[in-house]
């Protein structure tokens, strides 16, 4: 026990050393860090370049850190990002030899109080012009200062939105020296690309690279070569967002209007369905356009509700078109013959269509024929008696011939009773134009009920005519633009 005690005690008393060592070290360091201060800053100016040579290229490192996409305005062609920007140069009057202090071989000190090279965002695209944020700087004791700041950019982006929403965008950031030339200051990519180590994943976009190039432009104003290093981000927009939201509703909404063709024309909502499903797209229309920069290259999904707004206005003009051949009565003309051969003989069988009132059911329709059959047996019989009436008509005609003699013959006694056969005659012979009246209308009123009839199939024949073609169309459309993402 006694031994454990002793053993406890010297570990807390080396502990208690060792702390107030490091402690005196860093109250060294700290004295002889004010010490470097002042003496390095006593005569220095941060306004100058910091060479001894004034003929002699300042050389800036350059690196760039991606941690965050803040947004992308499409609309306003605008990338925000969140960066680090680490920029490191040797400067000539700010070195020391680290044995006489003791070893100190770095402070760091406000950034403002060392000069700094004016490195800016070249498509700069924001309204705030503020000086750079005012982090510290590290400084080594052979003179090479790193600093490292945050910064919020936005900068210009040319979007190109033609395959929205499966489309790829590369944004520029470029660097550069606002004053000095290449012969002052020469900008030195760290690394071949950005760093991409500590990026913050977006909802919207995928990252696929950050390329360095640096570039060296003279421009038109002065002779001097200016370099810059410009960053390529190259996006990938995430789709499913869009797919979800905009273009598949789309879809669904599009295989609506060859519906129409399918609704009986009685039912009054041929046309109220396709104009409703018009001011459905219209609606999507108006939210892409909210979305979309006001460019000439219209993007892909535009292109598609256009092209469906487009054949649903089709589709609803053949719909009134065929509404009225739906409902031609007595007054319209028989079918021509090409539209009965061609319709109602050869397209009726290829796509389906029974007549007026048939239904594809095999019992309904072995009703119907026995229907048909009665019907037939029926007009048959009053044909018959329609010859009856012809030939009793033809024997009352001669009836009258011989009556009409037999008066001339015998005027005087028998007269009377000639005159009472002779009128009986006459009511039997109004009587059968009656019916011979009202026979010829119902012959008339079952033409004409026939030729509407046969238009009504005509009608049908061309609903489902253009019902498989719309359909065929909007398969197409969609598998086409389904098909841009893959």
């Amino acid at each position: 026990m006694k031994r454990n005690s002793l053993s406890s005690f010297s570990i807390s008393l080396w502990l208690l050393f060792t702390a107030a060592m490091l402690q005196a070290v860093e109250s060294a360091k700290g004295k002889y860090a004010h010490m470097l201060f002042n003496e390095l800053f006593e005569d220095y100016s941060n306004a100058l370049r910091p060479v001894e040579d004034t003929d002699k290229v300042l050389n800036v490192t350059l690196q760039i850190t991606l941690s965050q996409i803040k947004d992308m305005d499409e609309r306003n062609q605008i990338l925000s990002t969140y960066l680090w920007i680490r920029q490191s140069w040797y400067d000539a009057y700010l070195k020391w030899d680290k044995d006489k202090y003791d070893g100190l071989d770095s402070i760091r000190i406000p950034s403002n109080l060392v000069w700094r090279p004016d490195i800016v965002l070249y498509n700069k695209a924001d309204d705030d012009f503020s000086e750079p944020v005012n982090t510290n700087v590290v400084l080594r004791y052979d003179g090479k200062i790193t600093w490292d700041a945050p910064a919020i950019t936005k900068s210009s982006c040319v979007v190109d939105v033609s395959y929205f929403p499966f489309d790829s965008q590369q944004c520029n950031l470029t660097f550069g020296s606002w004053t000095y030339n290449g012969n002052q200051v020469d900008i030195i990519n760290s690394l071949d690309s950005g760093d991409l180590s500590d990026f913050i994943e977006d909802v919207e976009w995928e990252i696929h690279g950050m390329p360095a190039v640096k570039n060296v432009i003279t421009y038109g104003c002065c002779s001097e070569p200016y370099p810059d290093v410009t960053f390529t981000l190259i996006l990938k927009r995430k789709s499913s967002f869009y797919i979800f939201n905009l273009l598949l509703p789309c879809i669904l909404i599009s295989f609506l209007a060859p519906l129409g063709f399918y609704l009986p024309a009685d039912s009054g909502e041929k046309v109220s369905l396709g104009v409703t499903v018009l001011l459905a797209l219209t609606v999507f229309q108006l939210m892409v356009a909210e979305i979309m920069p006001p460019s000439e290259n219209i993007p892909l999904i535009g292109k598609y509700y256009i092209a469906t707004m487009t054949m649903i206005t089709a589709s609803t003009a053949l719909t009134i078109i065929i509404m009225n051949l739906h409902h031609c009565g007595s007054e319209a003309k028989p079918v021509p013959q090409w539209a009965r051969v061609l319709i109602l003989d050869y397209m009726s069988k290829i796509f389906f269509v029974y007549d007026v009132g048939e239904n594809c059911t095999s019992p309904k329709r072995e009703k119907e024929e026995e229907h048909k059959l009665e019907g037939e047996d029926g007009c048959q019989r009053r044909h018959k008696e329609a010859r009856s009436h012809l030939s009793d008509r033809n024997d009352d005609s001669d009836l009258k011939e011989k009556l009409n003699g037999n008066l001339n013959k015998s005027y005087g006694v028998h007269g009377e009773k000639v005159r009472e056969a002779v009128n009986c005659c006459s009511c039997y012979k109004i009587l059968i134009k009656n019916i011979e009246y009202i026979a010829n209308c119902v012959r008339d009123h079952k033409a004409n009920r026939a030729k509407g009839i046969e238009w009504k199939k005509v009608a049908k024949v061309m609903d489902r005519f253009f019902m498989w073609i719309f359909f065929i169309m909007v398969f197409f459309m969609s598998l086409l633009v389904i098909g841009k993402a893959a």
